[in-house]
């Protein structure tokens, strides 16, 4: 990768460099930005090793304040959400967060990031595909969910891409049984076809407990 792509990869990512690095330093910082999040869940692996064909949730903060052992009571469920994270960041650190669990189900969250970020629809369609071809490389029976991109009042004006980019994830979803699409668009709009306010904390973009809800119920099936 040359020092302007990868400058522009980390402007992308939210990544804050010296332009006086070396290219070789930066992407070092690229690489490492995940670093403590992903080691400290390998330290939790450890002490408690997570059961084979369980379920794993990954993806961005949204995944991560998720209260997932409440909401679903008695299931073998691993929370490995990070905040701030876009797809790409759960491809590149796959077979930690997931592989190594050999999950029998895998539901994915992110691209509120990615879109924010400056990335297209499309590009979010094809990091979801390099995962899925990542975790069905060596668990081809695996079940992937993707819950769609959520409509949230802080990024209503990315509205457009975001229907794009789970128009594109959906119609991926539907070519393979072993992929579902969860679709929270719709059940989230209030009458004026906004995002229902009470559906998320003070800062627009996050959930609420009701905002979680609502996501409970729509998950629940595919957790089955």
């Amino acid at each position: 990768m040359t020092r302007r792509r990868l400058l522009r990869a980390c402007v992308l990512a939210g990544i804050i460099v010296s332009v006086g690095l070396p290219a070789r330093a930066q992407m070092a910082v690229v690489e490492d930005r995940w670093a403590k999040d992903v080691d400290a869940f390998a330290a939790q692996d450890a002490a408690r090793p997570f059961p084979e064909g369980g379920i794993v949730f990954v993806g961005s903060s949204s995944i991560r304040l998720w209260d997932l052992a409440t909401a679903f009571p008695g299931r073998p469920i691993l929370n490995r959400g990070f905040g701030g994270t876009q797809i790409a960041d759960s491809v590149r650190h796959i077979e930690r967060l997931v592989l190594r669990h050999k999950p029998s189900t895998v539901i994915v969250y992110a691209g509120d990031n990615d879109l924010s970020a400056g990335r297209t629809p499309q590009q979010v369609q094809a990091d979801f595909h390099a995962f899925v071809t990542k975790v069905h490389a060596v668990l081809p029976r695996t079940r992937i969910a993707f819950i769609g991109i959520k409509p949230s009042l802080a990024r209503w004006a990315l509205i457009a891409k975001v229907r794009e980019a789970n128009r594109l994830v959906r119609a991926e979803c539907d070519r393979d049984d072993r992929l579902g699409f969860v679709d929270v668009d719709g059940p989230m709009l209030g009458w004026d076809g906004k995002p229902r306010a009470d559906l998320f904390v003070e800062d627009g973009l996050h959930l609420s407990a009701k905002g979680y809800a609502v996501w409970n119920t729509l998950v629940a099936p595919f957790l089955e």
